[in-house]
């Protein structure tokens, strides 16, 4: 009779709830491609953002339909790739105007299911268009700009970037005072300060070497940011805690979803859309 082998220990996640060296691997090479995709072309950008996005659009379709929401795909679908290549080509403007055909046509769409449920589906799907298409499109429009866009664009990630790292840090090594425990229970006001730090530190080091602007300017956006990146999270996590769900998929090892990833660059974009277009 052979002895039996232990199996392997699978690895465990940190104490902030991430398998912390898959979630490295992941951010990197998201970043990666990121970054290729926005200094070698920068429709590419605007191509791999469009790509994450319908990952995210559909994700949060297969989630409000767990809260009994039945939202169309084909016009979600459409409209996200129209709302975003009209960012890319045509500015504010034509993302609204495309916004709201996307609306109507999800409205019209919906119309021969009936009346049982209509307002609740029609408003699913209009709160989702507003919520991942519209806001990713101020990512896009930070990319416009022929003489920099590709740096505002970096400046976008990194004072979000920062904000979640220096938080994760911060509250790992010092989270005691829970920030929002009925919502997200790991979150610290500790861990929030490190977010505020690290997200104004980005911001200054991005505006004066990226951008040449004044240091106070990349102060307000990394303290603005930090809002932003926050309320995402804490937004994202009253929705899964409505719908009864942890994470919205497990697509991305060590981060959940790609709307777990989403939540804070969506809620931060058009926050760093404007203040870069009246800062800089």
């Amino acid at each position: 009779m052979g002895v039996e082998s232990t199996p392997a220990p699978s690895p465990s996640p940190s104490r902030a709830g991430r398998n912390l060296p898959a979630a490295i691997a992941v951010g990197v090479g998201l970043g990666a491609l990121i970054l290729g995709s926005l200094f070698w072309q920068k429709v590419l950008f605007t191509v791999l953002v469009l790509a994450v996005v319908l990952l995210a659009v559909d994700e949060m379709i297969k989630a409000l339909r767990t809260g009994g929401a039945v939202i169309p795909r084909v016009p979600l679908f459409v409209g996200t790739a129209a709302m975003l290549v009209a960012a890319y080509f045509g500015g504010p403007m034509a993302l609204l105007v495309a916004m709201a055909v996307t609306v109507l046509a999800t409205i019209f769409w919906r119309m021969p299911g009936g009346s049982v449920g209509f307002v609740r589906d029609t408003s699913a799907g209009v709160f989702l268009i507003g919520y991942v298409p519209l806001l990713a499109g101020f990512a896009i429009l930070l990319v416009q700009p022929e003489a920099d866009g590709p740096q505002r664009v970096v400046t976008f990630f990194l004072v979000v970037v920062a904000s979640d790292v220096g938080g994760y840090a911060a509250g790992v090594l010092f989270g005691k005072h829970p920030m929002a425990p009925t919502i997200s229970p790991k979150k610290s006001w500790e861990g929030f300060a490190g977010s505020t730090l690290g997200c104004i530190g980005a911001g200054i080091g991005a505006v004066v070497w990226l951008l040449d602007g004044h240091w106070w300017a990349g102060a307000i956006i990394g303290a603005v940011a930090v809002c932003t990146a926050t309320v995402g999270d804490l937004g994202e996590s009253m929705i899964k805690r409505d719908l009864g769900i942890k994470d919205m998929s497990n697509l991305l090892p060590g981060h959940g979803g790609v709307m777990d990833r989403l939540d804070s660059l969506l809620a931060t974009a058009p926050a760093v859309w404007l203040l870069l277009h009246l800062l800089v």
